[in-house]
């Protein structure tokens, strides 16, 4: 099973079965990944992949309306449009 790596809570690290969703690993793992609507449309749930972006799936284009293509290249994605197939580490900004 992939490990997911939540930089940004203190590399808490959890296990998900292959091709889980991003934000529903966080939510139900307590991850912390911020969100609101969950379905790509209101960008708060974006992260940054620190290691590991290749065992993530193709950018969706709701994805394409919040990052420019050189964020895509530094690991940027919404974690509500990621789905994740092996290990990765995951950051984000922290909200107030």
């Amino acid at each position: 099973m992939p490990t997911i790596t939540f930089v940004s809570n203190d590399n808490k690290t959890v296990e998900a079965p292959e091709n889980s969703n991003l934000l529903r690993v966080s939510l139900r793992e307590k991850g912390g990944i911020p969100f609101k609507c969950g379905g790509g449309l209101c960008g708060t749930c974006k992260c940054r992949i620190e290691e590991g972006l290749a065992h993530t799936d193709a950018i969706k284009a709701k994805e394409r309306k919040h990052f420019s293509d050189e964020e895509f290249a530094a690991g940027h994605r919404l974690a509500c449009q990621t789905f994740v197939n092996g290990d990765i580490k995951v950051s984000w900004v922290p909200r107030p």
